[in-house]
């Protein structure tokens, strides 16, 4: 799980980043389910940049 703090319109660079960098480095290996994100909040209820949401990659 990665939780992205700040701008949370575009997670693409958050779900790129698990995928690229985090799965070859960590010896993990992906589970054949897709990448799901969780918004922990929402713009306007809070300020945009203090938007959280989690990108979850499952995991075998």
């Amino acid at each position: 799980m990665l939780r992205v703090v700040g701008y949370t319109d575009n997670l693409e660079p958050a779900a790129l980043y698990l995928y690229r960098d985090w799965l070859p480095a960590s010896g993990e290996e992906a589970r054949d389910f897709p990448i799901y994100c969780q918004r922990l909040n929402f713009f306007p209820e809070v300020p945009e940049h203090e938007t959280v949401a989690e990108v979850f990659l499952p995991l075998k």
